[in-house]
């Protein structure tokens, strides 16, 4: 069954591996978000333009309402990182850029800045990858990600990513151009057992 056959009922809005949990953005995370992104603006503002320096509550509830739309157009899967025990708000991690006839999509992902180097994103991006082929039937991640952005290749290379090579001003954050490297994410890379 491909992922045009799939109803939207079939598609799953959580996904946990027992101590991280993924979950589609839903009316009243906008507090939550709103916190982490304030939170992180020092190390996540240089890699992501939604992260700046005058983010908003407003900010936060056009991207909660946005997500739901998109989702259901099925266009972006946006999904919050939780910790699986207390709910916390650890981060985010989604799919964009779906190309439904070569079955590939853009995976990208941030994490609030108290939680970084817990291994909490790695988790996260193999939960996403395994919904992107069991639930989506895509066969191809991407994974770009700007060459001073050191925090997020090692999250692409830990979860089995392969570099595909640095292309030149892909990333543009508030103006800024920056190389990218590019990675590439197949079934066979996150779970051998699907190739």
């Amino acid at each position: 069954m491909n992922s045009q056959e799939k109803s939207e009922k079939e598609i799953r809005e959580e996904l946990t591996d027992g101590e991280v949990r993924i979950r589609r953005y839903r009316p009243g995370d906008e507090d939550a978000l709103y916190e982490a992104v304030r939170e992180s603006i020092p190390e996540v503002s240089p890699w992501l333009s939604f992260c700046h320096q005058d983010y908003s509550h407003e900010e936060s509830a056009e991207w909660v309402g946005s997500n739901q739309k998109n989702w259901e157009a099925g266009e972006v899967y946006a999904f919050i990182v939780e910790d699986e025990k207390t709910g916390a708000f650890l981060g985010g991690c989604g799919l964009n850029q779906i190309d439904r006839i070569n079955l590939r999509a853009n995976l990208g992902y941030w994490v609030r800045s108290s939680q970084a180097g817990r291994g909490i994103i790695t988790a996260a991006t193999r939960l996403l990858a395994g919904f992107a082929y069991e639930d989506l039937g895509l066969v191809r991640l991407e994974i770009v990600v700007a060459v001073d952005n050191k925090a997020s290749q090692r999250v692409a290379e830990k979860v089995g990513a392969v570099s595909e090579g640095m292309l030149r001003k892909r990333i543009r954050v508030r103006e800024i151009f920056h190389d990218a490297i590019s990675y590439s994410l197949l079934p066979e890379d996150t779970y051998p057992q699907f190739g």
